[in-house]
């Protein structure tokens, strides 16, 4: 299930006079999406290394991390549960976890908050149950997305990626580091107050000179939007023919189209952006268009 992937590199068309491409991690699977493959890999092998056979997570209600948990615990025939943040609800993404054979238990918030005690009351003393954080963030994680480096051209100047946990920037980083790469590593996170996720990066990777947040480009917080962030949205996929999703990759496109305008960049440097998936997203904002 995590061998052979299709995840090619493609050059932005509406920005013809730069040398930006993007690493199209969002046609490597349609559930298993992304970054979200990415961390998924070791971490199910590390499950099955352990003879557990129930993967136990959490999120919330659009959790593009559920649908993708749910997935590769199908297709590994293994079970999975997952604490979900809020009231009870049905909507897409929740039908398709339910459609993979994932139990979900709604949590109120503050319950919420305690993770790793919602596992020890509910799950501890199932000897099969696995524990895997919201978002997919641990070391396993981290490993998976660093493979990414190694997959691209070793002459990139700057990196970009949206950034909800860090656990992708960091596995990015990380990547850069083993390659011993001189890459600079742009990360955008996509909620207020996002200078924390520095923090989570270092945590993994030690501190670097090749890591700059751009903070400004959160639109409001997470999952929040703002009609110039839509209507770039529109106009971006109507050109490039390329799905991008309001929460996370339509924030990152937008700071680089920002930066260039801004002559952020030195002439001729070679941009990427990693295209981190997430996209059944969009059905949770579907209003907004």
């Amino acid at each position: 299930m995590f061998t052979d992937i299709y995840s090619p590199l493609q050059q932005l068309k509406h920005q013809s006079r730069h040398q930006v491409q993007v690493k199209r991690d969002d046609l490597i699977d349609p559930y298993i999406s992304g970054n979200k493959w990415r961390k998924l890999k070791y971490i199910l092998q590390e499950v099955q290394e352990k003879s557990k056979s129930h993967i136990v997570t959490f999120g919330g209600a659009y959790s593009n991390h559920l649908v993708a948990t749910a997935a590769a615990c199908c297709r590994a025939g293994l079970k999975s549960t997952a604490f979900v943040r809020g009231e009870q609800v049905e909507n897409e993404m929740l039908a398709l976890c339910k459609l993979f054979g994932m139990n979900l238990i709604f949590t109120d918030r503050t319950s919420y908050k305690d993770k790793n005690s919602l596992f020890s009351i509910h799950y501890g003393d199932d000897q099969d149950a696995f524990f895997v954080d919201e978002g997919g963030a641990c070391t396993e994680a981290v490993e998976g997305c660093a493979e990414i480096i190694g997959e691209l051209p070793n002459n990139i100047d700057h990196i970009f990626c949206a950034a909800g946990t860090g656990t992708t920037a960091a596995g990015l980083l990380k990547g850069i580091h083993q390659q011993g790469l001189k890459t600079q590593l742009h990360v955008i996170p996509v909620l207020k107050g996002g200078d924390f996720i520095a923090d989570e990066i270092v945590s993994y990777t030690g501190k670097s000179d090749q890591l700059t947040l751009h903070t400004d480009y959160h639109f409001g917080g997470y999952a929040k939007t703002q009609p110039e962030l839509i209507h770039f949205m529109k106009s971006f996929i109507a050109e490039e023919g390329m799905l991008i999703d309001p929460v996370y990759t339509s924030k990152m496109f937008f700071a680089i189209d920002d930066l260039l305008k801004k002559d952020y960049f030195k002439a001729n440097e070679k941009i990427l952006a990693i295209h981190t998936g997430g996209l059944l997203g969009i059905m949770g904002m579907k209003d907004k268009f």
